[in-house]
């Protein structure tokens, strides 16, 4: 079972072809730096400086002297502008089929001609038109989608493209550091539009199958697909939804790094996300399903592969644990199934029949799509 249950709210979640964004960076804190000791003196490498905190410097030969100009937001655009792409195309809505338009934004994977964006934005999109930052236009084919992750591929005929600089795994994200969003709001005419906030928040659930990114940087439609940034003008998460309610404001969702990694390399690898399940369907306790902290248990609601048949696993036995890992949440489970593919072992912990047992189970393919 891959997607999380949200509770009724009179809020809403919002998807669509013109979406929703978010954006990131890094402010106060510690850093670990390279750093040489010589006669009691601290020496730290200026490539390390820049790395962790972005921002640039240079050495003067001549006045032996070095000049750090640390990262601005203006400055920080600007690196990562370039590899944001706004995609628009037709859909089936009616009347005059030159107005029937649905827009979002993408961000450029490989300098080939490969578009990162959201599966929502895509999914119903024909006649798919990319253009780039530098205003050329290209036309676009839907390549890979998978719903699950809300992520998708658009391909397109160009070569040399600047590419998108992702932020390295594993992620290093503090709730509260600055954040830019970058995408194509409201109208086509506002492609690679900016805006600014904070993290907000991690290993969000909202009505998502893996953990997600909270900003409260502005959202707005037509940003969906396009990345959230930290202060190096790395990517940290692709913007994918927004929760509108009445008196509620800023708050952005995005898919972290890691997950459009592992979705990416399953598109570039088998043509589609090649996902694991423990072939059985699983409901989350009360506790989890309302965001309360627990250690409760997952309950088996159906089985549905032969391999966890053959271990005797039935409705209403319960789930501990996965791989020597405490499970209390399905968006827990899909997060560690990430490493696995199917076919592969692993080892489960299970109440049947009243007894507590340790047993290994061969994955199933996930139907999940």
């Amino acid at each position: 079972m891959l997607r999380a249950v949200v509770l009724g709210t009179a809020g809403a979640l919002l998807l669509a072809g013109t979406a929703f964004a978010a954006g990131s960076a890094s402010s106060g804190g510690a850093f670990q730096l390279s750093a040489t000791k010589v006669n009691g003196e601290v020496y730290v490498k200026a490539s390390s400086l820049t790395n962790q905190l972005g921002g640039a410097g240079s050495y003067n030969d001549s006045t032996k002297t070095y000049s750090y100009t640390p990262a601005d937001i203006p400055s920080v655009i600007e690196k990562a502008s370039p590899s944001v792409v706004a995609i628009i195309g037709n859909y089936d809505g009616g009347g005059d089929k030159r107005y029937a338009l649905q827009h979002g934004t993408g961000v450029i994977m490989k300098a080939d001609g490969w578009i990162l964006t959201n599966a929502h934005v895509v999914k119903d999109l024909k006649n798919i038109t990319v253009v780039t930052a530098d205003g050329k236009k290209y036309s676009g084919k839907r390549s890979n989608m998978d719903e699950t992750s809300d992520l998708a591929l658009v391909k397109i005929n160009a070569t040399k493209l600047p590419v998108a600089k992702f932020a390295p795994l594993p992620l290093k994200l503090r709730v509260g550091e600055t954040v830019i969003a970058i995408g194509t709001p409201v109208s086509f005419t506002l492609r690679n539009s900016a805006t600014t906030g904070v993290l907000s928040g991690m290993n969000r659930s909202i009505s998502s199958a893996y953990r997600l990114l909270q900003t409260d940087a502005a959202i707005n439609p037509g940003n969906s697909g396009g990345p959230l940034v930290n202060m190096k003008g790395e990517i940290i998460g692709i913007n994918t939804l927004k929760f509108v309610d009445e008196g509620v404001d800023s708050l952005g969702f995005s898919v972290p790094a890691d997950t459009v990694k592992y979705v990416t390399d399953h598109f570039f690898k088998y043509g589609y996300v090649k996902r694991a399940s423990l072939g059985f369907e699983l409901e989350e306790s009360w506790e989890a399903i309302v965001g309360l902290p627990t250690s409760e248990p997952l309950t088996v609601t159906s089985v549905k592969s032969e391999s966890a048949r053959k271990l005797g696993i039935q409705t209403g036995d319960v789930l501990y644990s996965v791989a020597g890992k405490q499970i209390s949440s399905i968006v827990e489970l899909n997060e560690l199934l990430k490493s696995y593919l199917p076919g592969q072992q692993v080892s489960i912990m299970l109440m049947i029949d009243g007894d507590l047992v340790t047993r290994q189970i061969t994955l199933a393919a996930s139907d999940a799509k």
